[in-house]
């Protein structure tokens, strides 16, 4: 997980609102990242056999990392007793970067608020852009920039919503930061996490990238406006993603253009539906 990818919590996570500009500093946040809690460091004092102290500090990083998923759990299950109490449809979006998150949102602001008022978590390393173009696009938006860690993680997410303070009924879109490995390791409290895979991107990310293609409910294969300049598979694509997650649902679409979103909206209606029953 995050002890491999390089993120870490040296840089404070900051929510802001982009109407207001105000800025909260999540400063005893703790991305999940063991790399800063000492563990490495040596008792120079003590004649310490290698390979023992090695498999110590391993052990102990590896309890760390699973206390830290373990409050993340909490707080995730927290958060969806939440979101189902009030009948809110949470939906975690997840890809690369520049796979089309942002205009598929803003595409789909347009039309789901005609029906239920959509709030959005945007999530980034830095900058604003992505809320800017949310706010634009008619949402109450917050942005939080993680600084140097790589994934939003539930305690980011509850707080939040409580900046954002959605109203029963309404969706909720979580826009993570683009990474296709650590995200997917973090629940949100969302009811369904959904992958975005530009067709640009190359077929074989399913098998390339398999944690993040079995945790999802759903794969958005997107930018199909560009198929006839590339040379990618829709049908092996869909083969190597079900291949790791047989379940797996795939809707084909052009955020760009439209095509095939009405496919996108029925989904999120049957899952608003469902909420309710």
């Amino acid at each position: 997980m995050c002890t491999t990818c390089g993120c870490s919590d040296t840089e404070h996570v900051m929510i802001t609102d982009p109407v207001t500009g105000e800025r909260t500093v999540l400063a005893d946040h703790d991305h999940g990242h063991p790399h800063a809690h000492g563990d490495h460091q040596h008792d120079h004092d003590h004649d310490h056999d290698q390979a023992s102290l090695h498999a110590g500090v391993h052990g102990r990083v590896v309890q760390l990392e699973r206390d830290l998923l373990a409050k993340n759990q909490l707080i995730a299950e927290r958060s969806r007793g939440w979101f189902e109490g009030r009948e809110i449809l949470a939906v975690n979006l997840m890809s690369s970067p520049g796979a089309g998150k942002t205009t598929l949102l803003e595409r789909t602001i347009g039309v789901v608020s005609q029906s239920a008022p959509v709030y959005v978590v945007e999530g980034d390393q830095a900058t604003l852009n992505d809320a800017e173009r949310i706010k634009a696009a008619g949402a109450p938006v917050v942005q939080i920039n993680t600084g140097t860690g790589c994934h939003l993680d539930a305690d980011m997410v509850a707080r939040g919503m409580t900046e954002l303070k959605p109203p029963h009924g309404a969706v909720v879109f979580i826009e993570n930061v683009g990474n296709l490995i650590c995200p997917a390791l973090f629940d949100l409290g969302e009811r369904a996490k959904v992958v975005i895979l530009s067709v640009t991107e190359g077929e074989d990310k399913p098998i390339k990238y398999p944690h993040m293609f079995r945790a999802c409910q759903l794969m958005l294969i997107n930018k199909t406006d560009l198929l006839p300049h590339l040379r990618f598979s829709v049908e092996r694509c869909i083969g190597y993603a079900r291949e790791i997650n047989p379940g797996i649902r795939v809707i084909t679409v052009s955020a760009e253009t439209g095509d095939g979103i009405d496919a996108w909206f029925a989904w999120l209606d049957a899952e608003r539906r469902a909420l309710s029953l």
